[in-house]
């Protein structure tokens, strides 16, 4: 782990990443040493940052630090995470706050291969997601929700959890993003009001649109989701998930997936 650049996992108790998870964060794969779309990572880490309010680190000292643990741990799960810095007591940020940096090492995490193929049992969660605009799509550390959400299905055989908005809408799965393919085209929840805009659904968006495949960015109830013709997660560790069963719903079928999985890994 690396704290401002230096080796150490500790950080000030007035830190207010801490103290109110004022702060946003990014989660990419190191594979054979090389960070997976290290630039699609920042850029986003940038706009979250500029959503906050926070200064971002710079592109070239933050890849310095990611170059420096490298030959450590050329296959592993990274974690960026940057902090609005220490501060007094109160709410208020004070406008000449210093940012954290704090890199956080992972092993790769030893997900069945099946998964990848023959597709994942997904859960539904019975937490609401809140809506708040101001902080819809931006990755921030308030995750609170996401945490309570995951409890929901620990050690039932579940692989992830889809969470819906107050209103019934899907938006997410508590660590990744949605997609469903229904009669030749590719839906994906809006995030406008809740929910994180990862790098691995833009990237999902962007072999669509490589592919001439129709997509639309809009709300979608869940009968609608349960009537798909596919069902897939994505996230920039596990990559693309297919769905094999929602309650009692399930699916068999996962040409699409496959073919946009496919797609990305080449393109890696």
């Amino acid at each position: 782990m690396l704290v401002n650049g230096e080796s150490g996992n500790l950080i000030g108790m007035r830190d207010r990443g801490l103290l109110y998870g004022d702060g946003v964060f990014r989660t990419l794969c190191v594979r054979g040493g090389q960070p997976q779309h290290w630039l699609l990572h920042y850029q986003k880490l940038q706009q979250d940052c500029v959503a906050l309010g926070i200064a971002c680190p710079d592109f070239d000292l933050l890849s310095e630090e990611l170059a420096s643990l490298l030959p450590q741990h050329s296959d592993a799960v990274y974690k960026l995470i940057v902090t609005r810095g220490q501060a007094a007591r109160g709410y208020a940020p004070a406008p000449d706050a210093i940012p954290t940096r704090l890199w956080d090492v992972s092993p790769l995490p030893a997900y069945p291969a099946s998964w990848a193929e023959q597709g994942v049992p997904l859960y539904l969660c019975a937490l609401r997601l809140g809506e708040q605009p101001r902080l819809a799509g931006i990755k921030h550390l308030n995750r609170l929700e996401n945490v309570l959400a995951a409890a929901e299905f620990s050690g039932n055989g579940a692989a992830e959890g889809l969470m819906l908005d107050a209103q019934g809408r899907v938006i997410e799965g508590t660590r990744s993003n949605v997609f469903l393919a229904s009669a030749g085209r590719l839906l994906t929840p809006d995030l406008s009001r809740c929910g994180v805009a990862g790098v691995q659904r833009e990237r999902v968006l962007a072999a669509a649109a490589e592919l001439g495949l129709p997509c639309e960015v809009r709300d979608i109830a869940l009968d609608e989701l349960l009537a798909a013709d596919e069902v897939f997660l994505c996230n920039s560790v596990f990559g693309l998930w297919p769905v094999a069963r929602l309650g009692g719903r399930s699916w068999s079928e996962f040409t699409l997936t496959h073919k946009l999985r496919d797609l990305l890994e080449n393109a890696a």
